[in-house]
């Protein structure tokens, strides 16, 4: 009987079971600078990922910006040929002959009309 009250005594007196945390060993210096470690690779992935994301969105948006800058270009273009055509020194009064048959008056038939 003895020795069975023993053990109980003993059990009793004894420091208690260790938790999770330090059986797992949380606490440790290595197991501290291991999770620091894992925390930065973690940290530094996310990053990575973020940056590329961003990176895709902004390359979409130059695309399309070069894309427009193009058009304009040719529109600018256009634009020039059609000034310099419709320019073209005489061109309008040669239209005006051609298919309107206009022409110029005698200065004896153009009449001054004052302003006031």
């Amino acid at each position: 009987m003895r020795t069975g009250s023993r053990t109980s005594q003993q059990r009793s007196l004894s420091a208690p079971p260790p938790s999770v945390i330090d059986w797992v060993g949380v606490f440790r210096p290595t197991s501290l600078i291991l999770y620091v470690l894992l925390a930065i690779v973690l940290g530094t992935g996310l990053s990575i990922v973020r940056t590329t994301h961003e990176n895709r969105f902004a390359f979409n948006e130059l695309q399309e910006l070069r894309e427009q800058a193009n058009q304009l270009d040719v529109t600018w273009g256009q634009l020039l040929l059609e000034q310099s055509t419709f320019g073209v020194e005489g061109r309008i009064e040669q239209k005006a002959v051609d298919q309107l048959q206009m022409q110029v008056p005698e200065l004896s038939s153009i009449v001054m009309v004052s302003n006031e």
